[in-house]
């Protein structure tokens, strides 16, 4: 099914608008039009973070499934986990329309959604649904777009989705929502992390399960910033981060909607994260494990973000221009990538290449 996925309904769905397209392929995700017949996970992939077996490092990302209507759809198709969000506590439409543009030629997207969500209420419904499925979905919270206090946002996304969540995202790196990106600086970051560090322990005590906690981050970060993320990370005791979010730049971008607001995604993100990636491990130490997204479209794009220092991978655009089969690409590429460098695991294989990325110019 994937086969003919990539055959007919891809060109289909490059065809229409690019947020109808999303619902399309939503729908079909529910219908169980899309399946991936039975693969044997690659023990070389497998990966053991926190209290978790991942069957492979590579994930789908937040924003694909913002409420949790496929997450199991999804893992059926290969991904070693799902992340679903981002989920505010009210739900909001979001920016008007149009909000999603295609970037063709540079295999890249704009979107400029706006935390567009059911809410948490619809959100916990669809996942009670699948409470003992197993497989691993973590939860991305954020604010919503009116909120003062955001912080208070992110502690009511911990308080509903602790039970719920195989970890949790607090996700501080939309371009899209005013004010969110202010949360990466100074009091604002401490004030964020303090109280969401709080009410995860909190939780935590109450499950009887230490839920793993990872902060969602701008590649937009200049060093000063990033020594100071750094740094709460570990004093917070944050489980990990994610690097990253979609970026504002649009340094020798062109096109059609190269001119349109919103977080650009996709291959020309892939540089950028992937330096920030290399940077933020240096600082953090081979102990705070990485998430790495932004670019992956292929095995070797993959392979680099694990070199960089990503203990786990996701992707979303690639999947826009590439199609599900992607997926088996990439975690059949990583297997060989291993094999071709005398690694028995992809955990041996991260962080072997963080210097060098890390040295690399931010163009």
């Amino acid at each position: 099914m994937i086969g003919a996925l990539a055959g007919l309904v891809q060109p289909l769905l490059m065809g229409m608008d690019p947020e109808r397209a999303h619902r399309l392929a939503i729908k079909a995700l529910k219908s169980g039009l899309v399946q991936a017949p039975p693969v044997r996970p690659d023990p070389r992939l497998a990966v053991s973070l926190w209290d978790l077996e991942f069957s492979g490092p590579l994930g789908m990302a937040a924003g694909f499934d913002k409420d949790g209507e496929v997450p199991d759809a999804l893992l059926g198709l290969g991904f070693g986990f799902v992340e679903v969000g981002t989920v505010a506590p009210a739900p909001q439409p979001g920016n008007p329309a149009p909000r999603v543009f295609r970037l063709p030629d540079a295999r890249a997207v704009i979107n400029r959604y706006g935390f567009n969500t059911a809410g948490q209420a619809a959100v916990l419904a669809n996942l009670r649904d699948r409470r003992k499925k197993g497989g691993i979905v973590g939860i991305n919270v954020g604010a919503n777009k009116l909120t003062q206090d955001k912080p208070a946002d992110y502690v009511a996304g911990i308080a509903a989705f602790a039970r719920h969540a195989a970890y949790l995202t607090i996700n501080i790196s939309s371009p899209n929502t005013p004010g969110l990106r202010d949360l990466h600086h100074d009091a604002a970051l401490e004030d964020l992390l303090g109280r969401t560090q709080g009410e995860r322990d909190r939780q935590s005590e109450a499950i009887g399960r230490h839920v793993p906690m990872l902060l969602k981050i701008s590649p937009d970060l200049d060093d000063q910033a990033l020594d100071a993320i750094a740094e709460a990370i570990i004093r917070y005791g944050f489980d990990g981060a994610i690097v990253s979010n979609t970026t504002v730049d649009r340094t020798g971008l062109r096109g059609r909607h190269a001119g349109e607001a919103g977080g650009l995604s996709g291959r020309p993100l892939f540089d950028r994260s992937t330096v920030l990636l290399a940077r933020l491990r240096q600082r953090t130490g081979p102990d705070v494990p990485l998430i790495g997204v932004g670019g992956i479209d292929s095995a070797q794009a993959a392979y680099e973000k694990v070199r960089a220092g990503a203990s786990l991978l996701q992707l979303y655009t690639g999947l826009i221009y590439r199609g599900y089969r992607l997926i088996a690409e990439i975690n059949r590429g990583l297997a060989q990538s291993l094999r071709r460098d005398g690694f028995d695991t992809i955990t041996k294989a991260v962080g072997t290449a963080t210097d060098d990325w890390a040295a690399r110019k931010i163009e």
